[in-house]
């Protein structure tokens, strides 16, 4: 295990100030790199442990920020934000963009290894990061499985892999099909895993009292399918973006 320092990063995208978290390995060398993305609510402590956890695997690794340095707690602010991100991939490219662009910026990254793996919001950023054509060594997205624009995705360069929670109303079976026909069109290497019994947002733990289940059913944790998760995203970093001494 490799001692991990970390920093505030701020940049600009959509109109806001961002404030991303940056964690990187012992060392002075060049590293393969990993953006990170959050879930609808933005960037949180999960995402920076997340991150920490990949830099001290020897990864340089940035968790974005999705609303300017907040964290919406509030579910109504949260879907008023995220759902016309959602509906709006060039914005949601705009983000992607710039926190990319802070990554390749920081000296310890090594600019031709860099992977996107994020979760709902943060995950669909990931994949309309591939569907722009960024050379990207990997793409792991859970709970976001997003269509892109028609034909947008034989642009994704790299491998792509996919979780959901089999009981996920946000991500029912008709827009999991959706995604993986338009993977399977567009001749993407991809896997999509399903986790049985299952909610949306099954790796994040909930707050307590836990906020979202008023206004969104269907969210709740699951801890033993939110470390089976992990380390599948692990595994395909290991496999496609492996950290070499």
């Amino acid at each position: 295990m490799t001692t991990v320092t970390t920093r505030t990063v701020t940049y600009p995208a959509d109109g806001l100030t961002m404030v991303g978290h940056l964690a990187l390995p012992t060392g002075a060398d060049r590293r393969p790199a990993v953006l990170v993305g959050p879930e609808g609510p933005g960037l949180s402590d999960v995402e920076r442990h997340r991150a920490d956890a990949l830099a001290e695997l020897g990864y340089v690794a940035l968790a974005f920020d999705l609303h300017g340095g907040r964290h919406l707690g509030d579910p109504e602010e949260m879907l008023a934000r995220c759902m016309p991100l959602l509906a709006d991939p060039d914005r949601m490219r705009g983000i992607g963009h710039a926190a990319l662009d802070v990554l390749r910026a920081e000296p310890r990254t090594d600019p031709d290894r860099i992977a996107a793996i994020g979760y709902g919001t943060g995950g669909a950023i990931a994949l309309e990061l591939g569907r722009d054509g960024v050379d990207l060594r990997a793409i792991g997205t859970v709970n976001g499985l997003i269509t892109g624009r028609p034909g947008e995705a034989a642009r994704i360069r790299c491998p792509v892999w996919a979780g959901v929670g089999s009981e996920d109303p946000i991500m029912p079976p008709a827009q999991r099909d959706a995604f993986t026909a338009e993977m399977q069109a567009a001749s993407v290497d991809w896997r999509l895993v399903t986790y049985g019994g299952a909610l949306h947002a099954f790796h994040h733990p909930l707050p307590d009292p836990p906020i979202h289940k008023t206004l969104l059913p269907g969210v709740g944790h699951h801890p033993r399918h939110a470390q089976r998760a992990w380390r599948d995203i692990l595994g395909l970093l290991t496999e496609c973006l492996p950290v070499t001494d």
